[in-house]
């Protein structure tokens, strides 16, 4: 049986166009490719499920950046991994990563910890940003539709029983959801 390359890529958004990594995994020479519009987040990948099925000692998996194959320097790590022990080579088009050599391997390990680390960084950041931004009195999130005084008068109005909820929304400009939540004891 002769060897595969097998394309992988995983579109992190719903809205991006399936046919750019398609010509370019085909373009890499791959035979077979999988392709799945599937956030970061979610551990489940069907497509690449199906594709490990289908690997054999020999083949080569072909993706475009290591960020649409691992969804954290652990999983690439493991992934690349379970590729070693069943003698499937990885390539990586853009970043020009092969490991079929020693210093593709190397190059493979280092590159896949940049992600997180660049990740781990920009969560580092926010947190100190909005710490300073707290001490300053500064606070995050929207702001309340109604002020104190608005929902005294909601709850009020509500109480008498002379107007509908419908009506008591119109009145502030508000939703009929945020007229009950302004309603409920604090």
């Amino acid at each position: 049986m002769t060897s595969q390359r097998l394309g992988y890529g995983r579109l992190p958004t719903l809205d991006q166009n399936l046919e750019a990594p398609a010509d370019a995994l085909t373009s890499a020479g791959a035979n077979k490719i999988f392709i799945e519009k599937i956030t970061g987040t979610k551990a489940s990948r069907p497509k690449l499920d199906r594709l490990r099925e289908q690997m054999r000692e020999g083949d080569t998996l072909v993706i475009t950046r290591l960020d649409r194959l691992g969804l954290s320097t652990r999983d690439l790590l493991s992934i690349s991994s379970e590729l070693e022990e069943r003698g499937v080579e990885l390539e990586v088009t853009e970043q020009n990563i092969n490991t079929k050599t020693p210093e593709g391997k190397l190059f493979f390990t280092m590159i896949a910890a940049m992600p997180e680390f660049e990740h781990s960084m920009m969560v580092a950041r926010t947190k100190d940003g909005l710490a300073a931004a707290r001490a300053r009195g500064r606070f995050g999130g929207r702001k309340p539709k109604l002020t104190v005084v608005q929902k005294k008068q909601v709850k009020k109005l509500y109480d008498e029983r002379e107007l509908t909820v419908g009506e008591i929304a119109a009145m502030f400009n508000i939703t009929p959801p945020t007229v009950y939540r302004a309603i409920q004891p604090s």
